[in-house]
């Protein structure tokens, strides 16, 4: 298990995590679902939930966050419960505006929009969901708000759930790899990645981790 209780005072563990699962994430083929799509937890998603805050209920945590998405809220509240915590929602951990594409499947909307599927794929980073946000617009909202966060649980360890797209967008440049490619980072849902930073920079300590899910498909 790992040691949230650091000599150096200075050092902070922040556990990102994806939201449980939706009727949306389990459709198949699955839709995107944006900010526009606000769905509570399936069946499968409030299991997924319970399995997360079980797992996380031995950690020493001190606050969890969501964004004001219904899933995000769910999934923290699940966590929450395990601390006698109350969360705290900010809109800037939102999921990426996925514009014209929000509730489409990938195949409909190459079909439907090829040009900008096209553009959207070849880097997303810059070139955003049709009428929507791109990589770099998630990141530049909400990665000021997991620093100020990080900043006020300074030698802390705490909890932030958010989404695949916000969480992919924060991922990809403590790992070193180019926004373009963000969209390869899996996510899994009530994936835990554990960030710890040190005052001078953010690690990576593991990634998309979800043992505490039974039956998951690796």
């Amino acid at each position: 298990m790992i040691n949230f209780k650091p000599v150096d005072e200075n050092v902070t563990y922040l556990l990102l995590v994806r939201h449980g699962a939706t009727d949306a994430n389990e459709q198949r083929p699955y839709i995107l679902q944006g900010d526009a799509i606000d769905l509570n937890l399936s069946e499968n998603g409030r299991r997924q939930a319970e399995a997360v805050g079980n797992f996380l209920a031995k950690y020493p945590i001190t606050a969890v966050y969501a964004s004001t998405m219904k899933r995000s809220i769910e999934t923290a509240e699940t966590i929450a419960r395990h601390h006698s915590l109350s969360i705290e929602e900010h809109s800037e951990l939102k999921e990426a505006d996925v514009g014209a594409w929000e509730g489409l499947d990938w195949g409909t909307i190459m079909e439907q929009y090829p040009e900008a599927h096209a553009r959207f794929f070849e880097n997303p980073a810059e070139n955003p969901y049709l009428e929507g946000e791109s990589y770099n617009d998630v990141h530049n909202r909400a990665a000021p708000k997991i620093n100020e966060l990080i900043e006020r649980h300074r030698g802390e360890a705490f909890v932030v759930v958010a989404h695949n797209v916000v969480n992919r967008s924060l991922l990809a440049p403590i790992l070193g790899i180019d926004m373009r490619y963000a969209k390869g980072i899996a996510q899994a849902n009530t994936g835990i990645n554990i960030l710890k930073n040190d005052g001078k920079e953010t690690k990576i300590v593991t990634l998309n981790s979800f043992f505490h899910l039974e039956g998951h498909e690796f």
